[in-house]
């Protein structure tokens, strides 16, 4: 979606946000990641401000301070996932769990846990998520 342009990234939500704001048309990534923000109150005012600041702004998870550009790209892949039902069978866990959370996006929260774990696990052993042992998490939450 970005590539690996950290500086890129981080201004596309920045550019959405802003343009979101100011009652601007969007193009349909720049409302998905605008409509992340909005869920988000706590994350707005860091996209508020300059964009230079905001690409060189480092989240150290020794400080306790959670990393929001992996928190919405997070919200953004399960969304995708959701939308493609890849892997097979994730949007019906969505579903029952958005019903039990109150909230697609409840749900979403429960569900980074099982995705990080993936993504992690995937990293470590230089190899593709491994798509069941996902969904077997999934399914416990």
């Amino acid at each position: 979606m970005f590539g690996n342009d950290r500086a890129g990234l981080r201004a596309q939500y920045a550019t959405a946000w802003q343009k979101a704001r100011a009652g601007e048309a969007l193009s349909p990534l720049e409302t998905a990641l605008a409509t992340l923000v909005e869920e988000h109150p706590e994350y707005q005012s860091l996209f508020e401000g300059s964009g230079e600041a905001l690409a060189q702004h480092e989240f150290p998870p020794e400080r306790g301070t959670e990393n929001p550009f992996l928190h919405l790209g997070l919200h953004m892949a399960l969304r995708e996932q959701v939308t493609t039902d890849r892997p097979s069978g994730i949007r019906r866990i969505h579903q029952r769990l958005s019903s039990r959370q109150g909230s697609a996006h409840a749900a979403e929260h429960r569900m980074m846990s099982c995705l990080g774990q993936a993504l992690w696990e995937a990293q470590r052993s230089g190899q593709p998520p491994d798509e069941n042992r996902y969904l077997e998490c999934l399914k416990g939450l």
